[in-house]
């Protein structure tokens, strides 16, 4: 082989080389692109969730300060209705016969 046709046979397969290496890193490009939509699609989901996950905590300590208060009202309604109780039975006691 003569030195000509030496450097056309190398020039050709370093020509060769060059271009698979090309459509190698076009199609990791793509591959990368398609990762990245992926991972933005994924990242969206993920903030919906965050933000009903949210709301959901805050059902609940809105359901743990409506036992709260439920629990106090019942606690008023208890003494409101021993005041009665002592109430309607002040006139008895102060000797009137609870006929006023």
């Amino acid at each position: 082989m003569d030195p000509t046709t030496l450097w056309i046979v190398t020039l050709g397969i370093a020509l060769v080389v060059v271009l698979v290496v090309a459509a190698l890193l076009i199609w990791i490009a793509r591959a990368a692109e398609r990762i990245d939509a992926h991972a933005q699609a994924v990242w969206g989901a993920g903030t919906a969730i965050a933000t009903n996950t949210v709301q959901i905590w805050q059902l609940q300590k809105t359901n743990e300060t409506a036992t709260e208060i439920l629990r106090t009202a019942q606690d008023i309604a208890t003494v409101a209705m021993s005041m009665d109780d002592r109430l309607a039975r002040l006139p008895e006691a102060l000797g009137r016969g609870g006929t006023g």
